[in-house]
């Protein structure tokens, strides 16, 4: 591998589409035996309480300059050829995905290794806000250091 990673952050409005993800990955690159997904969706329980949708909020500048600062430190910590992350903003119905990672490396071990390291490390610091609706009509936000996906 020559030259550095590629990097794409992305923040959409709409819940992320694995499908389209593939298409747009060189997953063909030759210099990459490896190439990890991550996939977030909407789980039905959280804590016992039954949740039918979320919604995510983000200060955009700051959340696309944190996730770019990440995928460099996990390039840098780790021999990726290309890292991409991207998060849905708005509602995420059940089943519907909100985030993706994909890390495309040499060998397995360092997307195994990387791609958790980022999805911890975009829980714990980058502001984007995720608010549960229950079934029951009730709402609560969490702050990313509760956990955003």
């Amino acid at each position: 591998m020559s030259g550095p990673p590629e990097i794409e952050i992305r923040l959409v409005e709409s819940p992320v589409e694995l499908w389209r993800m593939v298409q747009q990955s060189d997953l063909s690159d030759g210099d990459c035996g490896a190439h990890l997904i991550f996939l977030g969706t909407t789980r039905r329980w959280t804590d016992g309480q039954e949740v039918v949708m979320l919604h995510y909020e983000a200060y955009r500048p700051m959340a696309i300059q944190q996730l770019t600062r990440l995928a460099e430190q996990a390039a840098q910590r780790w021999p990726l050829r290309r890292v991409r992350v991207i998060h849905s903003l708005g509602p995420v119905r059940l089943g519907e995905a909100s985030i993706a990672v994909i890390a495309s490396s040499a060998h397995r071990s360092a997307c195994m290794e990387a791609v958790p390291w980022i999805m911890d490390q975009i829980k714990q610091c980058v502001p984007i806000w995720k608010q549960e609706t229950a079934a029951d009509g009730a709402t609560r936000w969490q702050h990313p250091s509760q956990g955003m996906t």
